[in-house]
Order: structure tokens, then C-alpha cells, then sequence
């Protein structure tokens, strides 16, 4: 009996594999996806993953537009892809530091790392009551709009969010929200490079952020530095809050190099 569990344990459940295949379709898929192409990506036919899909509906791996039937990743996919993500080094170096900073500025402090769907909050730590009822983890910031969102755009490749910003400019455009232009967003783009901060007061109402980037070793964006509060108490510490920011930002991307490097960086 105990060889048989053995040789069971072995060959695992073949139809979890085979279904394995439509999540990762969606997950290296640009965006969600008609039960045709996703099949097809998949490799199986669309009756056989219509199966699978409802299923995983069922537990929240995938969901299912209303509007349009097409599928895309669901709750419980996300939650597991934030759980893998505490576990890598840069978010993990990162959370201590969410209280430094948020004793140094006196806000509402998070971390933002770039997901399938853009700018995306995984841990924050609440001192302003306004922010903390609109902030969540699993939250996806605006790229056009939100502080977190410029940084990432600011020092990402175009192509990363180049579709994402044209939505949000028609968008933009629609309710007369600025920016309403690429050339505009794009010097918005070229400030926060230059400054080494993005700052927003407009994108909720009432609320003021600002986010500083984390680079890693090979010097790409690792994750972003988010602080947020209500405008009035938030504004006339703007500078004392970029300082902050930049200084918890400066001591993370050293860690980094140092954890990649042979032995201890000099900033170490």
C-alpha cells in the first residue's frame, strides 16, 4: 500500500497540470482574453477550458468581464502572486523601513511594485484616517494621474505603459483632467526624472502623495516609495516629506546592492 501512495504521489494529478496552462496564458498575456484565444494559447480546445475556467471561477483564479466574456486573472490569483512577492528581498528589505518613514513623515506610507495590471500597492501602514479608506493592498494606481503610477512610468520602458496611458488620456480628456496629452504627460515624465519624485494632489479629492523610485543593483526600478495624506496637514510638509522619502529610498537601494553583491556595498 505504501508503495502504491508513493508511486501516486509521484505522478500527481495530471488535470491540474493541463489546467496550469490556461493561468499561465493569462498571466503573459498583455490583458484579458476571449475563451478563443486563450484555448488556443493554452493549447486545448475551447470546450475543454471552458471546463477548467469555470471551475477556477468558482475559487477566484480567473475572472470573467461581464461586459465582454473575456477572462483575466482573478482575486485568489493576486493574493498568491502578494504573498510570492513578500517573500522576494526587495519587498521584504522594504517593509521595515514602511515605519521609519512613516514616524519621519507623519502619513499614511506604502510600497508599490509594477504587476500585470501597472502600479500596484503591496504593503502600506495607515496614519491618516482619509487615506486609509481608499488605500488597499492589491490596489492599482493610475499611471497618468497618481504619483505612483508617474514614478513607474517615469523610469519603465514606454511599452511597459504606453497602452495604459492612452486609455487614461481619452479618459482624462473626457472629464477634463489633466494631463489630457501624451507630450504633457511626457514632461510630467521628464520632471519626475529630473527631480527624483513624483507629487500629486488631484487624483483623490483631498489628498496629497508623493513616490520616489528603488533601484536595484543593475540599476532597473525595483519598487516605489509611496507616502499620502490629506492635503492640508500634507502640503506644507512637502519638502520635509520628499526629504524622507528620498533618504529611506537612497538606504533601500543600498541594501539591494549590498544583497547582490559579493560582499558589502560602501553605502553598507
Amino acid at each position: 500500500m505504501l508503495n502504491t501512495d508513493r508511486a501516486s504521489a509521484k505522478q500527481g494529478i495530471q488535470s491540474i497540470e493541463v489546467g496550469t496552462r490556461l493561468l499561465l496564458a493569462l498571466a503573459e498575456a498583455p490583458g484579458p482574453m476571449m475563451l478563443r484565444d486563450l484555448s488556443a494559447s493554452a493549447r486545448m480546445s475551447a470546450s475543454k477550458a471552458h471546463r477548467y475556467l469555470v471551475s477556477y471561477l468558482r475559487v477566484g483564479l480567473v475572472q470573467q468581464e461581464p461586459d465582454t466574456g473575456r477572462y483575466d486573472l482573478g482575486a485568489l490569483s493576486l493574493r498568491l502572486g502578494f504573498a510570492a512577492l513578500a517573500r522576494i528581498d526587495a519587498v521584504g528589505l522594504a517593509t521595515p523601513l514602511l515605519h521609519d518613514l512613516s514616524v519621519a513623515t507623519r502619513q499614511t506610507v506604502a510600497l508599490a511594485v509594477w504587476a500585470n495590471h501597472g502600479a500596484t500597492i503591496v504593503r502600506w501602514l495607515g496614519a491618516d484616517a482619509p487615506v486609509t479608506a481608499t488605500l488597499r493592498v492589491g490596489s492599482v494606481m493610475p499611471v497618468t494621474r497618481s504619483a505612483t503610477g508617474r514614478v513607474f512610468a517615469a523610469h519603465r520602458p514606454r511599452k511597459h505603459w504606453m497602452a495604459m496611458a492612452k486609455r487614461e488620456l481619452t479618459e482624462n480628456r473626457r472629464q477634463h483632467l489633466e494631463p489630457q496629452t501624451l507630450a504633457g504627460f511626457e514632461a510630467e515624465l521628464e520632471a519626475v526624472r529630473r527631480h527624483g519624485v513624483a507629487a500629486t494632489s488631484g487624483f483623490i479629492p483631498g489628498i496629497s502623495g508623493m513616490a520616489v523610485p528603488v533601484f536595484a543593483a543593475d540599476g532597473a526600478l525595483e519598487l516605489a516609495l509611496v507616502a499620502l495624506g490629506h492635503s492640508p496637514s500634507f502640503d506644507p510638509l512637502a519638502s520635509k516629506i520628499s526629504q524622507a522619502l528620498k533618504f529611506q529610498a537612497a538606504r533601500l537601494s543600498a541594501r539591494l546592492r549590498g544583497k547582490m553583491a559579493s560582499g558589502p556595498s560602501r553605502g553598507e
